[in-house]
């Protein structure tokens, strides 16, 4: 007989959380998210050997979109001159992959799924956030939520949208088809009020809409800043 083994009693620690979170249906999502956003990386390295203009703008779109927000995002893509399309497409993928990623990471958390410190604390920020704004959503239900993340304020997007899902009991699907559903249609309608915007900008310069979006974004974020309440650790109890 083999001589017996005394394997590390720590070692199959993070194997098994992981494959408990994965197996999970937000581990599926999660999955899901990732897949998403390593298909846009590869799909962008491989069109910027045939149109690296097109894919620098795309990828620069991108960014603004994850920093800033989709306003500056989108307008800074019509301000190079990209059709509805692909920067449609570009900011529906960018906005898809952030919630598929950042809300199932928000659930796993709460679920006491141990998360790197750096992360553990932005979750803690975007509960923050949500919690200012669960009272008014509350009394309205899915409607409210809808209605949450389809209106252009400051920190109404999706991912605070879905956390404010979460904490409003939905069901992860319900959340998730919610929020993505008034997303999307935000993004058809910001397209065609940015694509109008830029035009009448235009006559003051290019990046006219795309500057003026940053200002506002900019002042809109010190305003946060400066009415934000004390930000409190995550509560790792719930569920």
């Amino acid at each position: 007989m083999p001589p017996q083994t005394h394997p590390d009693p720590h070692a199959p620690a993070v194997p098994l959380a992981w494959r408990a979170a994965f197996s999970s249906p937000e581990g599926r999502w999660l999955a899901l998210g990732a897949a998403l956003a390593a298909l846009a990386f590869v799909g962008l390295g491989a069109a910027s050997h045939w149109w690296p203009e097109q894919a620098l703008t795309l990828a620069a779109m991108s960014g603004l979109n994850l920093i800033i927000g989709r306003a500056a995002g989108m307008a800074y893509g019509y301000a190079n001159g990209l059709d509805h399309l692909p920067v449609i497409a570009c900011n529906v993928l960018v906005e898809s992959v952030q919630v598929l990623v950042i809300y199932p990471l928000f659930v796993l958390s709460c679920r006491q799924w141990l998360l790197p410190p750096w992360l553990a604390v932005a979750l803690a920020r975007l509960r923050t956030s949500a919690e200012s704004s669960h009272a008014a959503v509350r009394r309205f239900g899915m409607a409210g939520l809808f209605v949450f993340v389809f209106m252009p304020f400051w920190m109404t997007g999706p991912v605070v949208g879905s956390i404010m899902g979460y904490l409003l009991g939905l069901r992860n699907r319900t959340t998730l088809v919610v929020v993505l559903a008034g997303t999307y249609l935000a993004i058809g309608v910001y397209a065609l009020f940015l694509d109008e915007v830029d035009a009448w900008a235009s006559a003051y310069g290019q990046y006219a809409a795309f500057l003026a979006l940053v200002v506002l974004a900019a002042l809109a974020m010190l305003v946060q800043r400066w009415r934000a309440p004390a930000r409190l650790p995550v509560d790792k109890t719930r569920r």
